[in-house]
Parts: C-alpha cells; structure tokens; sequence
C-alpha cells in the first residue's frame, strides 16, 4: 500500500442512524411548527372527513400526538450519537453527521408526501385551494429535494488531511451550541411580550362539557369571558385575581394555559 494513502473510515450503524433520525425529527418539527401552527395550512389530519376531525379540539391533539412521537424520534437519534461519540475522533464525523441529518430531514418531507399527501390523504399542503397536487410538488422541491441531494453529495467527499485536526471538536462544538440554543428558546418562549395587554388565559374544555356548563361555572368566579370559538370548545379568559388557574380544571377544563408549566405562546394574547 503507498505510504500516505488513507483509508476511508467506515462510521458505525449508529453513528449513521443518528443523524438520520436527527434530521427526521427537525423535518417533521418544521412541518409542524410551520405548516399546521403558523402559516396553519393544515392539521396532521384535516383530510378526515368525519364528524370528530371537524372538532378543532381533535385536531390539536392529533398535532400534539405528532409533536410527542417526533420527540421520541430525536430523544433516540440523541442517544444514539452519544453512544457513538468516540466516533468524533475522527475529522470527518462532523461532516457526515450533517449529511445524515440533511438526508434525515429531506427523507422526511418525501415519506409525508408520498405517504400521507397521496397514499392516506390524511392532509395536503394547502387544503383550501383547487389545485392540491401543485402545492405538495412544491414544497416537496422546495424543501425535500434539496437536502436530500445535499446530504448524498456531502457523504461523497471528505475533508482534507490538512483539516482533520481542527475538525476533531466541531462536533462536540455544534452539539452544545445547539443546546444552548433551545435552552434559550424554550425560556424566550415563555415570557410574555414585552409592552403585552391584559394577561389571558386559554382554556379548551373537555369534550364531555358542554358551553353552557362552563358559563354557569364561571359564574361565581371573577374571569371574565374574552374569546371562544364557534362551537364553545376552546376559551380566553381574563383570569382575574382569585386564585390559581387550576381552578378552570374543576370547571371542565381539559387544558389550561400556565397551569402546570410555562404559558408560552398559547397564552400570550393581545387584548
């Protein structure tokens, strides 16, 4: 063998499937976050016509559903990449963990499209237009495509000899960046803007629990009634000054924003 010459190192099965369900995980939390919470396109299962799916509650418990299982999903990619971090050792596994995690998050969005938009039907990218098919091919090409194709060309190439040394700690470097990153997002999203109005509260009921039921409720309680939706199921309190917010769960409340954990962003509301 000719002095010089490297051996491509072959990483682990885990080291692989790290990265891989890494980026399966951040493509699923975009889809949620972007699709069904802010631009609100579409629910994990809009496309069911039953009498349950057209219940807004439902729908936010089957996107809930989703979220947690994409938690199980990167808890695991997660695990996997500390049990193979001796792998850092070499100067190439940070590049080719983005190339997994790219692909990872690419492979998402052609699985939900392929699956979901075609096969079940159980959603479409836009559910409101007369022409679904062009706006899936389209976010498919705008965010499927890409870094799948990015991530497969990464894998072919590898850093220089040169640069293996001073790649040695990007990894460990990139992991506790982005740490510190959603330890700083999570307690931003928790305070309420500043300059806010009235503080508010968001309750949905239980399905059992009928409007009226929890008007009568409110009757001895100092809230004050702000917003609810058509059907009664999701309300916006101005909680008033007499104790805990707990106390909407012994009115029928199925949840209650800033009851148990931070309020977030289901509280913080204009008035």
């Amino acid at each position: 063998m000719a002095t010089g010459m490297r051996i491509p190192h072959v990483f682990s099965r885990r080291f692989l499937w790290a990265g891989y369900l890494i980026g399966l995980a951040l493509g699923g939390f975009f889809d949620g976050i972007v699709l069904h919470q802010l631009l609100q396109w579409h629910h994990l299962l809009s496309g069911l016509e039953t009498e349950a799916a057209r219940d807004l509650r439902f729908q936010i418990v089957a996107d809930g559903v989703f979220h947690a299982a994409m938690y199980a999903v990167a808890a695991v990619g997660l695990w996997m990449l500390y049990r193979s971090r001796k792998e850092f050792t070499d100067g190439r596994a940070d590049r080719n963990l983005l190339a997994d995690v790219l692909i990872g998050f690419g492979a998402w969005h052609v699985i939900d499209a392929v699956l979901d938009h075609w096969v079940l039907g159980i959603h479409r990218i836009r559910m409101d237009v007369a022409n679904p098919l062009v706006w899936d091919i389209g976010w498919l090409v705008l965010f499927g495509l890409p870094p799948l194709i990015a991530g497969l060309l990464m894998k072919r190439r590898y850093p220089r000899a040169t640069q293996l040394r001073e790649r040695r700690t990007a990894g460990s470097g990139l992991a506790l960046s982005l740490a510190a990153l959603v330890l700083a997002a999570g307690w931003a999203g928790s305070q309420p803007p500043r300059g806010g109005g009235e503080e508010t509260v968001t309750v949905v009921l239980r399905p059992d629990v009928r409007p009226g039921e929890f008007l009568a409720a409110l009757a001895g309680d100092d809230a004050r009634v702000l917003w609810s939706d058509r059907r009664g199921g999701v309300w916006v309190l101005a909680p008033g000054e007499d104790g805990s917010r707990l106390r909407f769960y012994r009115h029928g409340a199925l949840f209650v924003s800033g009851a148990v954990l931070p309020a977030g962003c289901s509280a913080w509301l204009e008035t």
